[in-house]
């Protein structure tokens, strides 16, 4: 395994060395904790310096039980070139940096440290970089989608009459922690802060979110307002969870619905859309697709159902049916209908036709699918009509 792993750090090294040289840069300096991860598979407080060629230099800050012959021990940013120099390394003219992620006053500390150079953003090409997987970051995605959905399957058992979305969000979250769940949530951008996923049930599902997710829910504080509020799991209602597949570091995302005893036939009929969405997507789609098709693939069968006012949510509707998934859960390419991307063979994508029904609940699915030259292959495989707790 760990001729395997070295073997996939020096191609993503290789494939980022690629970019460098396109760009015309001199270097590129990665900070960022889920890049750091990717390019070397752990993390630290620093700076990866990397030039077009030759092993990348860690100029790191802490922790300090790092070992390596290209690892440089600094206190400050400051410190980096005077390093360089004595390794007889000019100070780069044209720097690639993180740009859109980094905070302003890193951004101008690390250019005004190295005296001012060009500065180019390499965050969406990482980020475009990281979306093609290899084979065995594809087989981290199909474990953790097993354990994943082992986990889901364990939600009737959690159920309780009476309990609330929370009390039921705590007792899944200790079933997911107890199958290896990291408890975290890997997101990119802002407006992206959730705690291990998202529980809605009943009107809830309608709450507006300021959250860049699928669906709101109204949280059970303002300071994190999205997601599970306290509402009792009540009969004539549906619970909808989208919890993390964090059980390794290339992540699953499933969504699966349940009603609570008996509910309208509207739910039913909502709920079986949304799996033949999923099931028309995956039947015609392949690398080579527009995402955006895939987008109005799922609006004409929306529209066909007569169902479009609870497509997406009702005070707030996400213009939007799936995403890429990988080390972050939000991961290129959307599948929205302005999308200009193209699917290619190695993308992973999550797809959730989701809607919300007022007086009921949310309903639909969640699926990871894998692209390949061939159609999609599916590594969320668990129940997905719309069961009943009891």
């Amino acid at each position: 395994m760990n001729a395997l792993i070295k073997k996939e750090k020096n191609q993503r090294l290789a494939k980022l060395q690629q970019i460098i040289i396109q760009s015309q840069a001199d270097a590129c300096i990665i900070s960022t904790s889920v890049n750091q991860f990717y390019l070397l598979d752990f993390i630290f407080d620093g700076y990866i310096f990397i030039q077009p060629e030759g092993d990348p230099i860690l100029f790191v800050k802490r922790p300090n039980n790092i070992q390596g012959e290209n690892v440089i021990y600094i206190r400050k940013p400051e410190q980096i070139p005077d390093f360089l120099r004595q390794l007889n390394i000019s100070l780069p003219k044209r720097l690639m940096l993180e740009n859109d992620v980094l905070s302003f006053s890193t951004v101008t500390r690390l250019q005004t440290a190295l005296e001012m150079p060009d500065l180019m953003n390499v965050s969406g090409k990482m980020r475009s970089l990281r979306s093609i997987k290899s084979e065995y970051e594809l087989n981290q995605m199909r474990e953790c989608a097993k354990i994943h959905a082992h986990v889901y399957e364990q939600i009737p058992r959690i159920y309780r009459k009476e309990m609330t979305d929370i009390e039921f969000q705590i007792e899944l979250e200790r079933e997911m922690r107890l199958a290896g769940s990291a408890g975290t949530f890997r997101t990119f951008g802002e407006n992206m802060d959730i705690f291990m996923g998202s529980i809605l049930t009943g009107d809830n599902a309608q709450s507006a979110s300021p959250f860049d997710f699928a669906l709101g829910g109204q949280g059970a504080s303002p300071l994190l307002p999205i997601g599970a509020n306290g509402t009792k799991l009540t009969p004539g209602t549906t619970l909808m969870v989208d919890m993390a597949g964090d059980y390794r570091p290339w992540m699953s995302d499933i969504t699966r619905a349940f009603a609570i005893g008996t509910v309208p036939e509207i739910a039913h009929k909502a709920h079986r859309i949304s799996i033949e969405i999923c099931n028309a997507i995956a039947d015609t789609t392949k690398a080579g697709t527009p995402c955006a098709d895939l987008y109005f693939l799922a609006e004409n069968m929306v529209k066909e159902a007569g169902l479009e006012e609870y497509f997406m949510g009702t005070e707030q509707q996400a213009k939007f049916v799936g995403h890429g998934v990988g080390l972050e859960i939000n991961e290129p390419p959307v599948l929205a209908p302005r999308s200009k991307e193209i699917l290619q063979s190695g993308m992973a994508i999550a797809v959730e036709p989701k809607f919300v029904l007022p007086g009921i609940g949310a309903v639909g699915i969640e699926n990871t699918y894998v692209v390949t030259d061939n159609g999609l292959e599916k590594i969320t495989i668990c129940e997905e009509g719309l069961t009943a707790l009891q």
